[in-house]
């Protein structure tokens, strides 16, 4: 069983006031579910009245029907200046909050910092830490928090928190589903979450701009000469000129993955000119996080990331051959 809320992370939420809450840079929708969620269960179960980070142009288009659900306060420069706490969820480094300035920047006026996270390479910077890394998801431990608040999970609410288990699961399917993020989902079900509406919209609602990016990843998809690593690349050019943007670069590390018999994927992805986005997945028991954390980066044990200076193309033949190398040497 996941370990039982701290009764000290309990005791912090229930005494904060103003608190603003923030997720990691590029969010994706556990991150966007969790601190919107977090959010709308302190509204409603607390005293408190919180405000989410979310500066412009940070959230990916595809995701912004996680809005419809709940209201969401959206933090400005003022109300993080007041905030008597700060509430990180989902990530790793406080460096990588999504707040303009940087998430050093949080760090002020000796307000405690709440970190809650389920990445294994988090080193606990907060004040009041609960990472739980073999947890499916963020958005899970988001529900355990507000059942220990006895806040009341309306079917908008199960619907935020049950994207965030599904889509980190990739639909119940990843070595991270494990029978506590099933029993949360159902839970979840049961308090009304809506899963035909989550499934559609998290899955098979894309742009034509998202269509045409997806396109290029899928002509981009290369395999290394010995067929066990598949990777793709879009270039800033590439993304831009499908009418996408770095906020949109999610998920779409699926399509090299989706080539059978490979042990890693890996997908490369400008958004920004000259840094270079690298998502790392690892199959059939082949962990990537070692390899994300030579690059600088971090994550999970299958799941990593990093983000390099240089040319898509550099950047491509550096980390693909040390990735082969590492796979050889086993």
């Amino acid at each position: 069983m996941t370990e039982p809320v701290p009764a000290e992370l309990i005791d912090a939420l229930r005494t904060t006031s103003r608190p603003v809450l923030a997720a990691h840079v590029t969010p994706d929708a556990d991150a966007l579910s969790s601190v919107v969620g977090l959010a709308a269960g302190l509204a409603t179960g607390t005293d408190a009245e919180p405000t989410v980070a979310l500066p412009e142009g940070t959230v990916p288009e595809k995701l912004n029907f996680l809005f419809d659900w709940v209201e969401t306060p959206v933090a400005d420069d003022g109300d993080i200046e007041a905030a008597d706490a700060v509430i990180v969820l989902d990530t790793a480094k406080l460096s990588r909050a999504n707040v303009t300035g940087g998430g050093e920047s949080l760090r002020r006026n000796g307000r405690p910092i709440i970190n809650v996270d389920h990445h294994y390479t988090n080193p606990r910077y907060g004040d009041v830490n609960w990472v739980v890394d073999d947890a499916s998801s963020t958005a899970e431990l988001v529900y355990r928090i507000l059942l220990a608040l006895d806040v009341a999970l309306t079917p908008d609410l199960a619907s935020l928190l049950y994207t965030g288990i599904y889509t980190d699961t990739d639909g119940f399917s990843l070595p991270n589903t494990t029978a506590d993020a099933l029993t949360a989902a159902a839970d979840l079900v049961r308090c009304g979450a809506r899963v035909a509406e989550v499934g559609e919209r998290s899955q098979r609602s894309r742009r034509q701009a998202d269509f045409d990016l997806l396109r290029i990843i899928y002509d981009n998809t290369r395999l290394s000469p010995d067929g066990r690593i598949a990777y793709s690349t879009a270039s800033h050019a590439e993304i831009t000129g499908a009418g996408c943007r770095a906020a949109d670069i999610d998920d779409q590390v699926y399509v090299p993955r989706s080539l059978d018999g490979i042990d890693f994927a890996i997908l490369f992805t400008e958004g920004v000119e000259g840094k270079i986005r690298i998502n790392f997945r690892g199959e059939k028991n082949n962990e990537v996080l070692e390899l994300a954390q030579h690059f600088g980066g971090g994550g999970h044990r299958f799941a990593a990331g990093a983000i390099i200076t240089g040319t898509v193309e550099d950047v491509a033949a550096q980390v693909v051959e040390e990735a082969a190398r590492r796979l050889n040497g086993k």
